[in-house]
């Protein structure tokens, strides 16, 4: 005797060797022996063979009419005996029974199953929906597989160019056009991007960086609404001072400015002059909102995204030959040894004389000129005075660097500018620390510790920076924190920080400009007319948003720099190039500031030069292959700052001389990140 039975949700059919109760010994066609429960054979037959059973009842199944079997069915459950009876006008032989049974069990659309060998016709609305259902899914499958031929032949089908950012960024994993990519890139054995690259949905590695940075960080465009520019107050005093600044020639939103008064006794008077947006803007107004959206502005090579719409940077940057509204610092010092003997902070409209660039100054300015007096120069005399002032700081950060347990800070890094038109990138260096950059760095460092105190002393809160050591004591690693309290800044060697110099280009600094212009303005009662209160939850909210933000602008930044660093290889033709080993594995090319990890390569000193052959680069993943060609025996350390340069991510986006201070401060007390 053979069986037809079920087993697990498949139909089997087998020969009957013993039984047992309500238990078949069953031998399969391959010799495989199972144990078949009677509630499970639906089917006894002797003729024909097993095998043969399934092959005919497999081509009977094949041959019915689903339709006309629905509608032989009925309104009520039934056997598949009876409806075999109905359907073939005779009770159905083995293999009719079989095949009816195998066109039952797999058209759930038609009919339900209700039991073992018993079903129900599906009710017409519920077939009719399903039908449809089933015809619209076959019809997409036929849109998807033209979707999958046009792209394997390099076409962007029309119904992706619309949503390729939605394609590659934050896809809908449901819709046939993501199927399309998706079995598109399985099939040619490549990702969406590269597939996006080369369809045209993307036009270059550039475009797919910056979309990828837009789409997450600015979904509704980099652009602005159009907002009228605000004025300060009509009744600020003009400044008797004739300031110039000092910037990259690249720099649009010039925050800061310098002045030299001569007293009569002898001293003199140094101003430095902060753009003050914070006397046009009010917070909470149009321009705060857009300015707190973006937080920061974005700098990347060859390009920037400002937090303020440009119209608003041309009515408070300070630009050459305007009188334009500033929050001024006077320092009046002695100049016998450059002690600081008074400090007053007002705002007023200040005459702009110059705006010096570090391009045409940087080979003019330097120690050695300094000191002789050499060369012709704008503000030579200015530079000079300020110069030797800012010396008199940097020394006395040292010495409180020192007494929070800190090494000297090292300013041999060398620092690289990018410089990007018509897609063709220069990258020229620039040692830190030269004087024009420690001029500038010094006496913004001294500006945000002074305001950072004038808050405080005023009872004041404000967005502070800190450096210490968490909890571990000596030995715990140095944390950089944003704090709304004043705390020391133990890097930078002060008392206390707060970002306040950039009001054109961070959020932070406009906030801290408005608590600052509430003590200039009211002393003591500042905290009863300032914006923001102690404890006050918008006041944290921004610290929040800001490091999140900066974070982001940050890592863009850094993944920018790395592409056009990828660029000038293939601009110069660069395939073998000088490095300094930085640390065990860690490398950095001379003429570029580009990190490469070679694992497993040879013990080499730090700082040692060597030479690497360039295999390859990949401007998508920003990756690069490269290998050890030469290493000089008797190589002497190179000119580089070694903790200072495995930094991959500083913790500012560089546009300013005064960053280069608090960066190697800040990142020489952190452990080198992963490359």
């Amino acid at each position: 005797m053979n069986v037809f039975f079920e087993e697990s949700g498949d139909f089997k059919v087998g020969s009957v060797m013993t039984q047992a109760g309500e238990a078949y010994q069953v031998e399969m066609a391959s010799g495989k022996r199972t144990k078949v429960k009677a509630k499970d054979v639906l089917l006894q037959f002797d003729k024909p063979a097993p095998a043969e059973l399934m092959e005919q009842a497999k081509t009977i199944s094949a041959e019915i009419d689903l339709e006309f079997l629905w509608e032989v069915a009925g309104e009520e459950e039934f056997g598949f005996a009876e409806l075999g009876a109905e359907y073939f006008g005779h009770a159905p032989q083995p293999a009719e029974a079989a095949g009816l049974i195998l066109s039952l069990h797999s058209s759930p659309v038609y009919f339900y199953k209700k039991g073992r060998g018993r079903y129900k016709a599906a009710p017409e609305q519920s077939l009719r929906a399903a039908l449809a259902g089933i015809e619209k899914k076959k019809q997409q499958a036929l849109v998807q597989q033209g979707y999958v031929e046009e792209l394997k032949a390099n076409k962007l089908p029309e119904s992706m160019q619309n949503i390729v950012m939605q394609l590659l960024f934050k896809p809908d994993k449901n819709s046939i056009e993501y199927k399309a990519l998706d079995a598109a890139c399985a099939e040619l054995h490549t990702n969406p991007q590269r597939l996006m690259l080369a369809v045209g949905g993307v036009t270059s590695p550039k475009a797919l960086h910056m979309a990828k940075f837009l789409f997450e960080n600015f979904p509704k465009g980099a652009g602005f609404p159009d907002v009228p520019a605000p004025s300060a107050p009509a009744n600020l005093p003009v400044a008797n001072v004739e300031a110039f600044s000092i910037d990259d020639v690249t720099t649009t939103e010039i925050d800061d400015a310098f002045s030299i008064t001569k007293l009569d006794d002898g001293k003199v008077k140094i101003g430095i002059h902060i753009a003050a947006p914070g006397l046009g803007i009010k917070p909470d107004d149009a321009i705060d909102k857009l300015a707190r959206a973006r937080m920061s502005t974005v700098y990347m090579p060859g390009d920037k995204i400002t937090m303020l719409p440009d119209n608003i940077v041309d009515a408070f940057t300070l630009a050459e030959g305007k009188t334009c509204p500033a929050l001024s610092l006077y320092a009046t010092l002695n100049t016998e040894d450059w002690s600081v003997l008074a400090t007053e902070t007002r705002a007023e409209m200040v005459p702009i004389a110059n705006n010096l660039r570090h391009n045409d100054l940087d080979d003019l300015v330097n120690e050695e000129t300094l000191a002789s007096g050499e060369g012709d120069y704008p503000r030579k005399e200015e530079l000079g005075l300020i110069w030797k002032w800012a010396q008199v700081l940097e020394a006395a950060r040292m010495v409180k660097r020192e007494g929070f347990g800190l090494k000297p800070e090292q300013n041999n890094r060398v620092d690289f500018n990018f410089y990007v038109e018509d897609d063709v990138v220069t990258v020229s260096r620039r040692k830190r620390g030269a004087p024009l950059d420690k001029i500038v760095a010094e006496l913004m460092i001294f500006a945000n510790s002074t305001w950072g105190k004038l808050m405080h002393d005023n009872g004041v809160p404000g967005i502070y920076r800190s450096q210490g050591r968490g909890v571990g004591g000596w030995n715990a690693k140095m944390q950089v924190r944003m704090l709304t309290h004043a705390a020391p800044h133990e890097g930078l060697g002060v008392d206390q920080y707060a970002w306040s110099t950039s009001p054109l280009r961070r959020y932070t600094d406009l906030v801290n400009q408005w608590q600052i212009l509430a003590c200039a303005e009211k002393g003591v009662m500042a905290p009863l007319v300032a914006h923001f209160k102690h404890k006050d939850a918008g006041l944290f909210a921004i610290v929040s948003q800001f490091d999140a933000a900066y974070s982001a602008y940050a890592d863009h930044q850094s993944n920018m720099e790395r592409y056009w660093c990828l660029r000038w290889l293939g601009q110069e033709n660069a395939r073998q190039v000088e490095a300094v080993v930085l640390k065990d594995e860690v490398l950095r090319l001379t003429d570029i500031p580009l990190i490469i990890r070679l694992p497993g390569m040879p013990s080499v000193a730090r700082g040692a030069q060597v030479k690497l052959d360039i295999l390859r680069w990949d401007e998508v993943d920003l990756t690069i292959e490269a290998r050890i060609l030469e290493i000089p025996t008797d190589a002497a350390p190179a000119d580089v700052d070694f903790e200072d340069d495995v930094e991959d991510a500083p913790e500012e986006s560089v546009d300013a001389p005064e960053v280069a201070v608090e960066v190697a401060a800040e990142a020489a007390a952190e452990p080198p990140p992963a490359v």
